[in-house]
């Protein structure tokens, strides 16, 4: 979007976008964490594993729904493709303040985090990617996704690759 329209309009649809984002996150029993650039962080905290990993999917399926009339509109209006990219992973995390004085924010730090950020750029536009273990966490409601495995997320080092899933469009959005 930045780089065909004005920076005002850019803010304007980012707001629009984090506003629809958010009031889907709030209704599915997650947390907005953080904002950057145009992504947006969300957590759901439960003291049940299946419960806040439906909470988020159900979500993430939220989002995707909702979003598509406002990327339709946003083609019709200014010609360019928009469609959303999700990523669902689960584990460990710890919240709090950090960065320099006088500008610290609440922030989400731990392998999970960084797990789901590399997930949500692994989905193409209009999909949601999840890892095994949300897969795992969902039990036999996960089946009801339709969830098709793909090829395993890389992750460097001695670490294993693993294992994911998408949900996946029929016809791939093409954003070139």
């Amino acid at each position: 979007l930045s780089e065909v329209l004005q920076p005002d309009k850019v803010l304007e649809l980012a707001n629009e976008f984090f506003a629809l984002v958010s009031r889907a996150v709030i209704a599915g029993t997650g947390n907005v964490v953080s904002v950057h650039n145009d992504s947006l962080l969300a957590s759901f905290v439960e003291d049940d594993a299946k419960r806040f990993n439906n909470d988020a999917v159900k979500t993430a399926q939220a989002i995707q729904a909702q979003f598509a009339p406002v990327g339709e509109r946003w083609q019709q209006e200014y010609g360019l493709p928009a469609a959303v990219s999700l990523g669902v992973h689960t584990g460990e995390a710890l919240f709090g303040m950090a960065g320099p004085l006088g500008a610290q924010q609440f922030v989400i730090f731990g392998d999970c985090v960084s797990v789901a950020e590399r997930l949500v750029h692994r989905a193409r536009p209009g999909e949601i990617v999840l890892s095994l273990d949300v897969m795992k966490a969902l039990g036999a409601a996960a089946k009801a996704l339709g969830a098709q495995e793909l090829p395993p997320l890389e992750l460097g080092g001695k670490r294993p690759a693993l294992p994911i899933y998408g949900m996946l469009l029929e016809t791939r959005l093409d954003f070139t």
